[in-house]
């Protein structure tokens, strides 16, 4: 199993959400955080003065999947949440050692 870190744009978690849904991929988490990357902000205008917002809104979104379904997933998130822009986000993934349902003590995939 695999742990898939997505860091996208917050106006893209709706169509990411449901398309993940519709290929079978229902539970997730999502954080709503703020950030930067390779752009180190933006610089917006107010009246006359120009000032630099350095951490960005976005939202992280979590799930674990099995390691046949990894690139899916992947091709998923990119392909919905591509602007084509600086600011579109990453990905990262992280192998899951053991997944265990608190409700039930079940292990393993069915525990997903």
């Amino acid at each position: 199993m695999k742990k898939i870190e997505a860091i996208i744009r917050p106006e893209k978690l709706g169509e990411i959400k449901t398309a993940l849904a519709m290929a079978g991929f229902i539970g997730l988490t999502t954080y709503e955080v703020k950030g930067r990357g390779r752009q180190k902000g933006i610089v917006l205008s107010y009246r006359t003065s120009e000032y630099r917002v350095d951490l960005l809104p976005k939202t992280k979104l979590e799930l674990v999947v099995d390691d046949k379904d990894v690139e899916k997933v992947i091709e998923i998130i990119c392909d919905i949440g591509k602007t084509g822009n600086m600011g579109d986000g990453k990905i990262f993934i992280m192998p899951v050692e053991e997944v265990v349902r608190v409700r039930t003590c079940e292990r393993g995939n069915g525990a997903v």
